[in-house]
């Protein structure tokens, strides 16, 4: 007989980092251990996972191989350093206490969706989770909105005042189970509760009673108030949300009068798939970011016999659909579907009154929301990190371009997530997966955070060659909000444990975010850095694609804007220097008036009608008139005659105020950029019914001129050209779909001009009015056929969502470089 030759061992340590908390990675290794005959240990630490194994360098080897390649599904695997160590002779292999330390953070994971495993359980009357309405396990459910601190282990969540039960701890302590060192697990024995009021209770939750008895009861109450008509403010993952009967028009028009929300489009809950082909059409590819597991909104085509009241989004032709992600979601859906003997569409727009911030605190909604809700369904497990739906643009089959095919796609992290739809928020279920700005290097010792835009505010904090983007803050304009961001901001730093060696801020010497840059730098001992705002969206779009080591041309449009020399900017043409650190404005849009400052933005017919006496027209006898009252017309012609109490303006965003208002599609505005998503809506309904824009369209005129040393589109020529069409009684939806053809034409002649010029071959499409899914389309394809490639958003948004992403680029562009400042002609660092 032979002698055995036994195999010598070898002990690998690996540090895994990336989304490797909270997603069941730990359990994966502990499997993927016992599978191959390993020993060793695994831990969390504050900066990933680190893990030691012990056996045949062959199975070793073989576990390297398969710890990338079988990871769980929330998992995401940025970098694996590993050395050896000498054996030990260990046997068997465990989890181990976590680590917690200074130096490097790990990544925090986003909430996602209830699996579909957790649903069938939730669904079935055999399981000891039958209609738990937190059921989780380790691929789903909360994890940055229950988040306290790292390393993610339950002491450091909202869940750490709920011990288990004996039954969940077998579950958490089998390698076997789904559960295994799954965090945030619980049941209806341990578990949170639901619970119910009504306005004008007690402003605290009520007292828990036997959990699952009270929870149903309190389920129930408030499917009989949706059924009733009535408005209930649900709490779920991120925050509460206000629900209602979307069918119910008298419930639609309650919710729109008491939130004061009158025109804005609100979105809706379904429960599935099948459920929401019945309100929108499914395009290919929709359906899979529906399902994902970030359960984004998504802006889809409406179907003509969708089950909801017109009032839900009235005259955009289109909807934003939801499917159900909390548990909750689902049992209200289907308890309100055996109520009423039909199948549930449920309005689920953000809790919160007109102005503030999303309701997150079970004391807050009590108050604030009281005037709204004719109940609120809360529950006990708190919610430390607000968190608001994402959303994103679904593009129109009838948009003809390349955008939707190149450069657009739902806003993930570094991997960009998929490949089709429009990014319009980056929060839920993507926040706060960082974007790779560089590989780490000096300049990744240094942390920059970056207040964000006054509006559709998000935060940044950059560091180690990455840029963590929060999710969606709101509009900085109300104290409540204005402590939200605060709250945000204190969260980014808590998670990664460093304080900036820089703050960024927009320029604009009036906004909120501003002041409290300074305030906040003032008492940190930092520099501030002040970025024109165009600059820092062109930043954003090219950190997002890895292209700040290079020039990048961009066309930045939006609303509004404070430029370099203190006027408000808005259609810009601009060259982003090598680095990221400096930008030059080559190219803009001809000024457009705007009279009375803001109340122009609010009355987009006011704006109009100067934009005509500019032209040189006579509106004596124009339709517009008479929508004015005699004191508005008399401020008017004072306004063009004087120049008195008008502000100039090159903004991209006022100019679609003209169209609409000249077109007759929206004189007077209720919420943001509202002319212009109804313009947009007018041209592709006019698409739709074409079957594609009409080879016999009028060809609306916007030159391209020289004035100085900048190139400028003349919107003169375009307004005298709108006034003409309008009076031969030529549709506004034709004439709509003109518009866009025509500025996107104008566009990508400004651009190819600067780009030939300056020998540079790509062009970035940045700016809120960059999230029109037709003129994005049609400015990429303008584009291309002019030997041009393109950038468009695929991350983060383009309005000012994305706004801090470029903010911390030019932060940490401007600290590797030794220029003077972000932008030709400003003043840069204070």
């Amino acid at each position: 007989m032979g002698t055995a030759v036994s195999t010598p061992a070898v002990r690998r340590v690996l540090a895994v980092r990336g989304v490797v908390q909270g997603v069941g990675f730990r359990p994966h290794v502990a499997r993927l251990a016992g599978a191959l005959d390993l020993a060793g240990t695994c831990r969390n630490d504050t900066a990933g996972v680190r893990i030691e194994v012990e056996g045949p360098a062959a199975a070793v080897a073989a576990f390297e191989r398969r710890l990338r390649a079988e990871a769980p599904p929330l998992a995401r695997i940025d970098a694996v350093a590993a050395h050896d160590v000498p054996p030990c002779g260990a046997t068997g292999f465990a989890i181990i206490a976590s680590a917690d330390g200074a130096g490097e953070r790990t990544l925090v994971p986003p909430d996602t969706a209830v699996c579909a495993d957790c649903l069938a359980e939730l669904r079935d009357p055999a399981d000891r989770r039958y209609r738990h309405p937190f059921i989780t396990c380790t691929n789903c459910g909360p994890r940055l909105s229950i988040t306290v601190d790292l390393p993610y282990d339950r002491p450091n969540t909202t869940l750490a005042g709920f011990a288990m039960c004996a039954a969940c701890v077998a579950e958490y302590a089998d390698p076997l189970d789904r559960r295994y060192h799954a965090q945030p697990i619980g049941c209806h024995d341990c578990g949170p509760r639901l619970w119910y009021a009504e306005p004008g209770g007690p402003a605290r939750p009520p007292e828990p009673a036997s959990r699952a008895v009270d929870g149903e009861r309190a389920l129930q109450m408030a499917v009989a108030t949706l059924a009733g008509g009535g408005i209930v403010a649900v709490k779920g993952i991120g925050g509460y949300h206000l629900a209602c009967d979307a069918s119910n028009a008298a419930a639609v028009t309650r919710l729109r009068e008491r939130k004061h929300r009158p025109d804005r489009p609100l979105a809706v809950l379904v429960a599935d798939l099948v459920a929401a082909g019945r309100v929108v059409d499914l395009p290919p590819g929709a359906a899979a970011v529906l399902d994902s597991p970030q359960r984004p909104i998504v802006l889809l085509p409406a179907r003509p016999d969708a089950p909801v009241a017109e009032q839900i989004a009235p005259g955009l032709g289109e909807h934003g659909v939801l499917l159900a992600y909390a548990p909750v979601h689902h049992l209200l859906l289907a308890d309100l579907a055996a109520a009423t003997g039909r199948p549930s569409v449920l309005v689920l727009t953000s809790g919160n009154a007109a102005g503030e911030p999303l309701c997150h605190r079970d004391e807050d909604a009590l108050e604030r929301l009281a005037g709204i809700a004719d109940g609120i369904l809360g529950h006990d497990r708190p919610i430390v990190v607000p968190v608001e739906d994402s959303v994103i643009a679904w593009p129109d089959p009838n948009s003809s371009g390349a955008a939707g095919r190149h450069a657009s796609c739902a806003p993930g992290g570094a991997d960009g997530g998929a490949d089709r739809g429009v990014p319009v928020r980056r929060s839920r279920g993507y926040a706060p997966l960082p974007v790779m700005l560089a590989p780490a290097s000096g300049v990744g010792a240094n942390t920059v955070l970056a207040a964000g835009a006054e509006l559709k505010n998000t935060v940044a904090l950059a560091r180690d060659g990455l840029a963590f983007v929060s999710g969606h803050v709101g509009d900085l304009a109300s104290l409540a909000a204005q402590e939200a961001h605060q709250q945000v901001t204190d969260q980014l730093l808590r998670f990664h444990r460093m304080a900036p060696a820089l703050l960024v801020a927009d320029r604009h010497p009036g906004y909120a975010s501003l002041a409290w840059a300074r305030r906040y730098a003032a008492e940190l001992g930092v520099p501030v850095l002040e970025v024109q705002h165009h600059h820092a969206h062109l930043a954003a779009l090219a950190a997002e694609h890895g292209r700040l080591a290079e020039p990048l041309l961009g066309l930045v449009f939006d609303g509004t804007g404070y430029g370099c020399d203190g006027g408000v900017w808005g259609g810009e043409l601009l060259l982003l220097g090598e680095g990221g650190s400096t930008a030059q404005r080559l190219g803009r849009l001809g000024d457009v008036r705007l009279p009375g400052g803001d109340e122009g933005v609010r009355h987009p017919i006011r704006t109009a009608v100067l934009a005509l006496l500019d032209a040189g027209l006579d509106v004596a006898d124009h339709p517009l008139v008479g929508q004015l009252s005699p004191a508005e017309l008399a401020v008017l012609r004072r306004a063009h005659d004087t120049g008195l109490a008008t502000v100039p303006t090159s903004s991209v965003g006022r100019l679609f105020d003209v169209v609409a208002a000249l077109l007759g599609v929206r004189h007077r505005v209720t919420y943001e950029a509202q002319a212009a998503i109804e313009l947009e809506a007018a041209a592709r309904t006019w698409r739709r019914l074409a079957g594609t824009a009409s080879t016999d369209a009028p060809r609306l005129r916007l030159p391209v001129r020289t004035l100085g040393e900048l190139t400028v589109l003349d919107p003169v020529p375009l307004v005298r050209d709108l006034a003409e069409h309008t009076r031969a009684g030529i549709p506004p939806g034709r004439l709509a779909d003109a518009f866009h053809a025509a500025l996107a034409r104008a566009a990508a002649e400004l651009a190819a001009g600067a780009a030939s010029s300056h020998g540079v071959r790509t062009v970035g499409l940045t700016g809120g009015v960059f999230v029109n899914r037709l003129l994005l389309a049609q400015t990429s394809r303008e584009l291309h056929d002019r030997g041009l490639s393109v950038l468009t958003h695929r991350v983060v948004p383009a309005n000012d969502g994305g706004l801090a992403l470029g903010q911390v680029a030019v932060g940490m562009a401007t600290l590797a470089s030794s220029t003077g400042g972000p932008m030709a002609g400003d003043a840069g660092r204070e």
